[in-house]
């Protein structure tokens, strides 16, 4: 078995079809499609079971409600591709992905591949990474910026990379806990200009919704990773979540202080736009801290958003 694909299913009857009929629809036979009914109360189950029937390609497990990063996992449990790869049930895959993704992923052990986000008729963008190989994991994660994009759903990976590995139950954001991890145990990995995978923005979805609990897992996340991997322009992503945490943790009237460590970033370094570059400029000057007072002061009254 060449392929698992996994997609987590909980209350999508809306979108499931849609989803399944991208994967099972691609021109590559030799895999294994993993439904992973996490106790959805709609009619999902049944519509995971008829997929079943209909394909023979299809497995399902059903189970007790534990969240994404839980479905995932039960899945790995019994996954038997040699490589795997995820999709979320609000999204979708354009024809022939995993057939022209597949045919350049022998000898990676992590290829990612371009992805559409689409935000209704509000916004759209198609992101393309280019063909790069990474021989360090420090240098996709920082000159390649996969912390942009740390996404499990349009990368296809040696599932060997998972031996130890799993999502963290019970956070959000896990994602960016469970790429850096994955890193660790990978030799190459690459970019590659083939195949789509379709963002579809849920505005029920914790990117939508999330508040300082929430987006405090994502700066611990990141925080894990600063220590081995850093330079000026992660640093100033990170810093941005660091300021919305603050003025989130002050909204709830919380004596909160930041615990991203500091680091004087260079308002120079290539790389920092414009607003990175003043900031930068303000956190030598001002100290981390008064930073993110400021930065509360001036956001006031607009809502922070992270992709």
């Amino acid at each position: 078995m060449k392929l698992t694909v996994i997609i987590p299913v909980y209350s999508v009857e809306a979108t499931l079809g849609r989803c399944v009929e991208s994967v099972v629809g691609q021109a590559f036979d030799d895999m294994e499609i993993i439904l992973v009914d996490d106790g959805s109360p709609d009619g999902c189950p049944a519509m995971c079971d008829a997929w079943a029937t209909k394909d023979s390609r299809v497995r399902v497990i059903h189970k007790a409600n534990g969240g994404l990063s839980d479905a995932r996992n039960a899945a790995l449990e019994v996954a038997q591709g040699e490589f795997v790869t995820f999709v979320d049930s609000d999204d979708y895959l354009a024809p022939d992905t995993y057939a022209q993704v597949m045919a350049q992923a022998e000898g990676n052990d992590i290829t990612e591949f371009p992805l559409f986000r689409h935000y209704g008729s509000q916004w759209q963008q198609v992101v393309r990474f280019g063909c790069s190989v990474y021989e360090s994991a420090g240098d996709y994660w920082l000159r390649g910026r996969a912390y942009e994009h740390s996404y499990a759903w349009n990368k296809i990976y040696r599932r060997e990379l998972f031996d130890g590995v799993r999502f963290p139950k019970g956070k959000v954001f896990e994602d960016v806990y469970t790429l850096p991890r994955l890193l660790d145990n990978a030799r190459r990995i690459a970019t590659v200009d083939c195949g789509m995978y379709y963002y579809c923005y849920n505005g029920q979805g914790i990117t939508a919704t999330a508040q300082g609990r929430q987006l405090g897992m994502l700066l611990e996340a990141h925080e894990e990773v600063i220590n081995r991997w850093c330079d000026d322009r992660y640093y100033m992503h990170v810093l941005n979540i660091q300021a919305d945490v603050y003025e989130l943790a002050g909204q709830a009237g919380t004596g909160y202080t930041p615990t991203l460590p500091y680091r004087r970033v260079n308002p120079l370094a290539k790389g920092l736009s414009a607003s990175q570059r003043l900031k930068a400029l303000t956190l030598i000057t001002l100290g981390l801290e008064n930073t993110c007072k400021l930065n509360k002061i001036l956001h006031r009254w607009k809502k922070p958003t992270h992709s």
